[in-house]
């Protein structure tokens, strides 16, 4: 792993580091060393555009290291040649950290670049992009886009429970201040239902029930 994480982090030099030992094999007459350090060279030449370093921004985030997921972000300097599939999850990540340090500009303008990547293998990312439109635009105070984007979502799919639990919490909270009660005691039973494991969610439903059983309808 230590070996895979100096490769992704140090790839640019390895390449030109590669290329000169093609170089030098070729000088002192050993072709075959030659054509393998320019293959393996191209090789990582293509990953380093296509891949970029997204593995250990995603390690980075597990880790819930918000600033290396910041320093291997920015070492991505050509997002748009990244492979789509990982392109799209760049942008979705770009714009949690950007929600993260309320730079709310910024978050919808990436989180709308990765709702433009249309690729099979991302198709189920669309409900979830769809998902953080929505709270950006809760966190903007437009209410009425946020309802229209979580309904997209939700519609769309949302291939993690605990994020659809969300959803249809934020949906619960939407349609209760607009009196449509019948509705947001749905959307209270589906997210519910979805039994998520995330603890703020759980005490978002644990509050949220309390108001449900004061609703008429």
């Amino acid at each position: 792993m230590k070996f895979l994480r100096f490769y992704i982090l140090y790839r640019l030099q390895i390449i030109i580091a590669l290329i000169v030992l093609g170089v030098l094999s070729h000088f002192y007459l050993d072709p075959v060393t030659a054509w393998l350090c320019y293959s393996f060279a191209i090789i990582s030449l293509v990953l380093y555009f296509m891949m970029g370093t997204m593995r250990l921004v995603q390690e980075a985030v597990t880790d819930g290291d918000v600033d290396k997921a910041m320093f291997y972000l920015n070492k991505i300097k050509f997002p748009r040649l990244l492979f789509k599939p990982i392109r799209s999850g760049y942008y979705m990540l770009q714009s949690n950290l950007s929600m993260a340090s309320n730079d709310l500009d910024k978050a919808e303008a990436n989180i709308r670049k990765s709702l433009k990547i249309k690729s099979k293998i991302t198709g189920d990312m669309e409900g979830s992009n769809l998902m953080q439109l929505g709270f950006i635009e809760l966190k903007k105070g437009n209410t009425k886009q946020a309802r229209l984007h979580l309904m997209e979502a939700v519609k769309a799919g949302i291939p993690d429970k605990d994020s659809l639990a969300a959803a249809h919490l934020q949906l619960c909270n939407i349609e209760a201040q607009r009196l449509q009660y019948r509705i947001a005691k749905q959307h209270f039973k589906k997210a519910k239902d979805l039994k998520p494991k995330n603890d703020e969610i759980l005490s978002q439903l644990k509050s949220m029930e309390k108001q449900i059983a004061r609703m008429p309808g």
